[in-house]
């Protein structure tokens, strides 16, 4: 497993990827080509892979994100140091917390 932040990253063997990951909708790269997992609403930062892959993302605000790298990549972010991944599939998770009442994503 891998931690950036409010990101976790998990590798997920291709044989364990949930039926259906082909519909999701592929998330666009930005305007300076890397793959968003998370923008941060406060600072703008973004945790972000660069090089070759695909991130596809459950429409529900809560949903997972699935990522695939062919090639392996590198998150990351303005605040925090680079983090090698190694090629393959992994499941995007953001970090909830508990306020009074509701649950949400973290704010970054």
């Amino acid at each position: 497993m891998y931690r950036q932040g409010d990101v976790l990253i998990v590798p997920v063997a291709a044989e364990a990827l949930p039926r259906g990951i082909d519909a999701l909708p592929r998330q666009p790269r930005d305007g300076r080509g890397r793959l968003v997992l998370a923008l941060g609403e406060v600072t703008g930062h973004a945790h972000a892979v660069v090089g070759p892959g695909t991130l596809v993302r459950e429409s529900d605000p809560f949903g997972v994100s699935y990522l695939h790298l062919p090639d392996g990549g590198r998150v990351v972010h303005e605040e925090h140091a680079a983090i090698p991944l190694p090629k393959g599939w992994y499941r995007v998770v953001r970090q909830r917390e508990y306020v009074p009442g509701a649950v949400r994503v973290v704010a970054d």
